[in-house]
């Protein structure tokens, strides 16, 4: 008798499961239904193929678009020489608090989390150069501004670290 209640139970449900299958091949609506769904998810699938064919080639043509040498500011001597020229636009990407504990004079801040929110501070017809503590950041500031239309963009990647550690001038505010 314990056992009475879900034997029944489990009865009923295989009833149920035996009238709904029968049931479907009378149900033309039903049946149809199912039948549909494999077409549908099929096309569900190849969409979302296509979309990741049409990603991977954006980011193939923004790879291959990327210039030559756009990351050669490779010493202190050669960032001190591009800073001589009035027309170079030194960006300091770190966060605020970093840019005023220290940074290489004449660098305008603009933290990279901000930097396609304020690219209209970073003129488009100058020389840029982006730098940060480490090159991280700057390396992918330089991205960011070069998938924002900008064409001669460069990093340093001994950064202020580098700047720092070659005995440079340091700013602060």
């Amino acid at each position: 008798m314990i056992f009475k209640k879900p034997i029944q139970t489990i009865l009923l449900g295989l009833i149920l499961l035996f009238c709904l299958l029968l049931g479907i091949e009378q149900n033309p609506i039903l049946a149809a239904t199912l039948i549909e769904t494999k077409p549908i998810l099929q096309e569900k699938m190849q969409a979302m193929s296509e979309k990741t064919v049409n990603l991977e080639s954006g980011i193939d043509r923004f790879l291959t678009s990327i210039p030559p040498g756009y990351y050669t500011i490779a010493s202190v001597e050669e960032l001190k020489n591009r800073l001589k020229n009035p027309q170079t636009v030194l960006v300091d990407v770190r966060e605020v608090s970093e840019y005023k504990s220290g940074h290489i004079p004449d660098a305008i801040n603009i933290p990279l989390r901000t930097l396609a929110d304020k690219q209209d501070l970073i003129p488009r017809d100058c020389s840029v150069v982006l730098y940060c503590s480490s090159g991280y950041r700057s390396a992918m500031g330089v991205m960011t501004l070069h998938l924002l239309g900008y064409e001669n963009v460069q990093g340093f990647p001994l950064s202020f670290a580098g700047w720092q550690g070659a005995g440079e001038a340091i700013a602060f505010n």
